[in-house]
């Protein structure tokens, strides 16, 4: 029987969505005994359950607003889920459009050895790693510079090449090939398939259909919060092309 690293049951979560500008207390007041409801609920996820093999390359897919960020923000404990559980065998990192939580005001390197000791490292195993990172990134000329000066793309680069000098169990990837060069992703994609042979689970998402299909072993197609398909890619790929063909035509 396969190990799971990454076993999710039944999780569900709500956000409530406000439509009213309040500005004084006694407009907050007044609004708190009125029966007007002055909010809608937004179902973000609902009852999805999955798992991820050790060793297993796991994409995601559906369109904007069918859950992906808020499942992956569950993944990475930035949100905590209304009702179900995520189970994590060993160590899980994030790598999303938000970086590794890095601080704007705070310097690449400061920011990389910050992030380690989060992640339980001491300072000396996290310091050792920083020309790695800073290289591998290639942000040599950046090393000092305060991360709110970044584009998006060096930020994400920087997260991508300090999770990798890590070494999790679990990495999460979001949008990652969309980042860098060709010789940046190619750089990228032979670090994934190094960590995949050497037993580590990894959690892809992308809007890209061709990465889903050429290099996940599964994938899931989420729509509107709920799970539609778990299986190939080939067949996710295939109910999220003709759910897209249906809408276009209704």
């Amino acid at each position: 029987m396969e190990e799971i690293s990454v076993d999710v049951k039944h999780i569900s979560k709500k956000f409530r969505l406000y439509h009213e500008k309040r500005t004084s207390v006694y407009e907050s007041v007044l609004g708190y005994f009125s029966r007007k409801k002055h909010y809608e609920v937004l179902q973000a996820l609902d009852d999805v359950s999955f798992d991820v093999k050790k060793g297993e390359m796991f994409g995601i897919i559906g369109k904007n607003g069918s859950g992906k960020t808020t499942l992956l923000r569950i993944l990475s404990h930035i949100y905590q889920p209304d009702s179900g559980s995520v189970d994590v065998k060993g160590t899980i990192i994030p790598v999303l459009a938000l970086g590794l939580g890095f601080h704007p005001e705070l310097t690449a390197t400061t920011n990389i050895v910050q992030s380690g000791i989060l992640l339980g490292f001491s300072r000396k195993q996290i310091s050792d790693k920083i020309n790695d990172v800073i290289r591998f990134a290639e942000l040599e000329k950046f090393a000092d510079t305060k991360i709110k000066n970044f584009s998006s793309g060096m930020q994400m680069r920087l997260a991508f090449s300090t999770a990798i000098q890590v070494d999790p169990d679990v990495l999460i990837l979001d949008e990652v090939f969309a980042v860098g060069d060709l010789n940046f992703q190619k750089k990228c994609f032979d670090t994934i398939m190094d960590f995949k042979k050497r037993g580590k689970s990894i959690i892809f998402v992308s809007h890209d259909m061709a990465p889903i299909r050429d290099f996940c072993d599964r994938a899931m197609f989420l729509n509107n919060g709920k799970v539609e398909t778990i299986g190939k890619p080939s067949d996710a790929i295939a109910a999220y092309v003709d759910f897209l063909g249906r809408q276009k035509q209704s």
